[in-house]
């Protein structure tokens, strides 16, 4: 099916393509159709959808600020940072995250250049302008297109002479050590042929002050802007750079503009023509609460979004929105459950788990963690879902389950464990491993409201069926006083009119604060103590120190 342009619900100019370097990671997550779209810069929803944010929602806008301030208008990085703690902006745990990750890129800055002294090459110095790399056709192509922008966003430096560029490519954590070749040798290739440009809103690229000429060499560097890790990924000269585009990055460029494939989820946030797009299934009003107070971008929201907004909600926009983290090594129980998590999914790929042999070692884990792990995986083997399903059933291993409120405008997510088809109905399976015998003197769904979200998503026809067939299980592993590993199991009709008020209750009470906050204030209490951000959080450290 080929890509209808431009979309129901949108309008713009479909002759201009710009294609940027997430798309060439072609993540399973995304839309395919989406990144097409988003490849049509020119395009928008009609109406116009709203961009308002109470507060910053990229991780590192501030870091690029100060650097910008920096590096490109000389200013001193104390004055600079000082100035980032004025910005209303910002929010106050964001700011302490950026100035530590601004510290960091800045050394390790100083240690490339150092490296480069060693090796005998050209210093580099900051380059101000974007390198874009700009096709311009006399007519349409076969697209519909005149114009081909291809970016790579990050800090770029150059030598004086202009034979050497280097691009530096920022994470918010550690290192991405999983970019494919395709995303690296665009990234090399926008480096040696881009031209100096500049951008604004719903306009091309225009020319820009800076030098023009081709260099031999380009260096690619990756860095986590949190841990201050940094490598080189790419060190290639100017012919190496070619031939990898061509190899590598040209044909993904063809697919990612061209593929009309819908595969809705988060990213259905940022897309200009999911008003009028027939994924994901709308489900107006389906979270029970008004919307904010103004209008604000689109947002995506899972159960999880809203257990953690509930703990705390500087703790939810620092590491659910911003995706911040400590580095700080992970407890036993979250390794544990990460593990048995992994060995299931794999497993139930192929079906029923219960003859499989248990491995003798699990990611994450010393031998003397595993013990627990096994007697938990052994436990579910006992008694796996999958067990005696006829093969011509549906089975869906951790599939990304979305709908969409448009009166809220959210994109709804959620990824159970195990998704099966049994006798015309959907069992929606969720897995969970825990210390000690689950939700004691505690209403079910209010212990995993990820249940009650799962109450409304299938009772809105998510993700469809026949719904007097459809049920959602719960399985608990656990160990006994004794270190047995044992298991507990519930059923839940999501078509039962008391278990639907129920649900709708709980997440109601969950979603309603979420919808307005705008300020993410820090809520103190017992968990600051394994918060992943705690060092960003001067509320936390006070209470932790108050005990």
């Amino acid at each position: 099916m080929s890509l209808r342009l431009p979309p129901p619900g949108t309008n713009g100019d479909i002759r201009l393509i710009r294609t940027s370097l997430p798309l060439l990671r072609e993540d399973p997550q995304d839309c395919p159709r989406g990144n097409a779209v988003r490849a049509r810069a020119l395009l928008g929803q009609i109406p116009p959808r709203p961009r308002g944010k109470p507060v910053e929602d990229f991780a590192l806008g501030p870091v690029m600020s100060v650097l910008d301030a920096v590096e490109h208008e000389g200013e001193e990085v104390d004055s600079a940072l000082t100035r980032l703690l004025k910005k209303q902006k910002y929010h106050a745990g964001h700011v302490s995250w950026a100035e530590s990750a601004v510290r960091s890129y800045l050394l390790a800055r100083t240690a490339r250049e150092a490296q480069r002294r060693v090796l005998e090459r050209p210093p580099t110095l900051p380059v101000r302008a974007q390198w874009t790399a700009i096709t311009q056709c006399d007519v349409p192509d076969a697209r519909g297109a005149v114009r081909y922008e291809r970016t790579a966003w990050g800090r770029r430096y150059a030598s004086a002479d202009g034979s050497e560029r280097e691009l530096w490519l920022l994470s918010v954590n550690s290192v991405k050590e999983d970019r494919p070749p395709a995303e690296i040798a665009e990234a090399a290739a926008v480096a040696v042929t881009g031209i100096p440009s500049q951008s604004a809103f719903r306009d091309i690229f225009r020319p820009a002050p800076g030098s023009t000429v081709r260099p031999q060499r380009v260096r690619i560097v990756g860095i986590g802007c949190g841990s201050g890790d940094h490598d080189v990924l790419a060190d290639w000269e100017a012919d190496e750079v070619d031939r990898r585009f061509a190899e590598h990055a040209k044909p993904v460029l063809r697919r990612v503009i061209e593929d009309d494939r819908l595969n809705p989820g988060s990213s259905c946030t940022r897309c200009e023509g999911l008003v009028a797009c027939e994924q994901p299934p709308r489900t107006p009003g389906v979270l029970g609460v008004p919307g904010p107070r103004r209008p604000r971008t689109r947002r995506s929201l899972s159960a999880s979004d809203l257990r953690v907004h509930a703990r705390c909600p500087a703790q939810f926009h620092l590491t659910r929105v911003l995706h911040l983290k400590s580095g700080a090594p992970e407890s036993e129980p979250i390794r544990r459950g990460r593990a048995v998590d992994e060995w299931l999914n794999l497993r139930h790929e192929n079906g029923c788990c219960r003859t499989v042999p248990l491995s003798e070692t699990l990611p994450g884990l010393s031998p003397a963690e595993l013990p627990t792990a096994l007697a938990l995986l052994a436990e579910h083997q006992r008694a796996c879902p999958l067990d005696g399903l006829p093969s011509d059933e549906v089975v869906r291993v951790q599939p990304r389950l979305t709908a969409y409120d448009p009166e809220l405008d959210v994109v709804l997510i959620a990824d159970p464990d195990l998704l099966y088809t049994r006798s015309g109905g959907w069992i929606w399976h969720e897995t969970k491993t825990a210390a000690k015998p689950p939700w004691e003197g505690r209403a079910l769904m209010e212990t995993y409201p990820q249940l009650a979200f799962a109450v409304l998503m299938m009772s809105a026809g998510v993700p469809g069926g026949d719904p007097r067939r459809s049920l959602i299980e719960l399985e608990v592993l656990y160990l006994d006083a004794e270190g047995t590993g044992k298991s507990r199991c519930e059923e839940i009709d999501p078509g039962d009119p008391d278990t639907r008020a129920e649900a709708r209750r709980i997440i109601a009470g969950l979603a309603g604060p979420w919808a307005v906050d705008e300020k993410y204030a820090p809520t103190p209490g017992g968990h600051c103590g394994g918060c992943d951000v705690l060092t960003h959080c001067a509320a936390g450290r006070a209470h932790l120190e108050a005990r």
